[in-house]
């Protein structure tokens, strides 16, 4: 993929590293067990969660982030204590060879495996029985992988994509706009799955925007980007000529240049697109941004709301109240003001999709608890039978009474009509 080194070290390193230092942390509270509230008949007794672990999890990851997106589940899988089968993406050649090569030699063997398989060996691996599955991939594969675990009835997590829409208002700054969606865009050359994929705005802003944009691609990446080192490659051939194929949506205003042999296709926004061009119909996944004019917020929250529910929404404005109405009137797996990406830099926020864009969470102790088992127990004491007396056969009104008074669960603050 060419990625710049600094890219590689600050998602594949640093944020799998704090993962791990979060966990290590606080995994001793994380699995306690947790005690609930108790009726009056059990107050004598312990109520709790016992955090158990799944048994044998399958972990499927993708090519974008390859070593981020297979540890970081794999750190909460230890964590609660499972076995874990990983497959990592074969289309990431060097990265799936590393992870086989070196993962035994750092955990049990009898443990935890790597299966190295494309297509139709995965296929053929998803027809076992799994105790859960972890899949990162395309919402087509995660249906694929949702239909083989309904089989056996395994739970899913599915972190899926989607078209993440950015709505910039007329109430911001524009350099900052530019500066930040330009960052989140072209950041290892727009294949992230939580990348802006298009933005909203009013055709002034969009005027607006455009000199903006250019120059911070210029800021980022020189005159020629195909030049820079901080400027990614497209991961494969048949990706590449995907993305290529949706530079003949709208008008090109920024970049546009592309180059087969190296896989390069440059930063590229794309002006005055239609809602039915090519650009707009699939996830980009790529280094494309194109801009679709809106007359004002309302229309934009329609705009989003018309679509299958995204993986993040993204808002820019100096006004907190339009901020406010995007995040109230929309759905999404995330929401970011005033930037792009950040959200997903926290252990202590959940990560995952809803509806079309994923089912599921992660990232720190949702993690944890995303391959637990959350067993409700209830130990209860040997003797006192005669408080048990109430429940048994033959039952009388009297009974019936007494066990409304000691089971039932009152609403606070409630009124009575006089």
């Amino acid at each position: 993929m060419g990625k710049p080194s600094f890219e590689a070290y600050f998602t594949e390193i640093l944020l799998c590293k704090n993962e791990l230092n979060n966990t290590l942390n606080n995994l001793s509270h994380w699995m306690k067990d947790e005690h609930v509230d108790k009726n009056l008949v059990t107050q004598l007794d312990s109520a709790f969660i016992r955090k158990d672990p799944y048994g044998v999890v399958l972990i499927i990851a993708p090519w974008n982030y390859p070593i981020h997106l297979f540890l970081v589940p794999l750190i909460g899988a230890i964590a609660a204590g499972n076995c874990v089968v990983v497959k990592p993406s074969e289309i990431a050649k060097n990265t799936e060879r590393l992870v086989a090569e070196v993962l035994t030699c750092y955990l049990d063997s009898d443990c935890f495996a790597v299966v190295t398989a494309g297509v139709q060996e995965t296929t053929r691996l998803l027809e076992n029985k799994f105790d859960y599955i972890f899949f990162t991939g395309s919402p087509s594969v995660g249906r694929i992988v949702m239909t083989a675990a309904a089989k056996h009835l395994t739970p899913v997590t599915l972190e899926l994509g989607g078209k993440n829409p950015c709505y910039g208002s007329d109430t911001c700054d524009v350099q900052n706009v530019a500066r930040r969606v330009a960052w989140g865009r072209f950041f290892k050359a727009g294949q992230t799955c939580i990348a802006p994929d298009y933005i909203l705005c009013s055709v002034e802003m969009q005027d607006k925007l455009m000199p903006a944009l250019r120059e911070a691609i210029t800021e980022y990446f020189g005159p020629n980007p195909q030049e820079s080192p901080d400027f990614a490659r497209i991961v494969g051939d048949k990706q590449f000529r995907r993305v290529r194929a949706l530079l003949c949506s709208g008008r090109v205003a920024i970049g546009g240049q592309t180059d087969e042999k190296e896989r390069y296709i440059a930063p590229t926004v794309l002006a005055d697109v239609q809602p039915c061009d090519p650009a707009m119909q699939e996830e980009i996944f790529g280094p494309i941004l194109p801009i679709v004019v809106v007359a004002d917020m309302d229309e934009a929250i329609d705009f989003i709301n018309a679509r299958p529910r995204p993986l993040a929404v993204y808002a820019f404005s100096c006004d907190s109240k339009v901020v406010n109405q995007v995040l109230e009137k929309t759905s999404s797996g995330s929401f970011c003001s005033n930037d792009t990406l950040m959200q997903v830099t926290l252990t202590s926020l959940p990560f995952g999709g809803i509806g079309n864009s994923g089912l599921g969470k992660y990232h720190g102790k949702f993690t944890f608890d995303t391959f637990s088992q959350h067993r409700g127990c209830l130990h209860r004491n040997m003797g006192l039978e005669a408080l048990n007396s109430l429940r048994y056969p033959p039952y009388n009104q009297q009974k019936l009474g007494l066990m409304t008074a000691t089971f039932e669960i009152k609403r606070r603050g409630m009124c009575t009509l006089l």
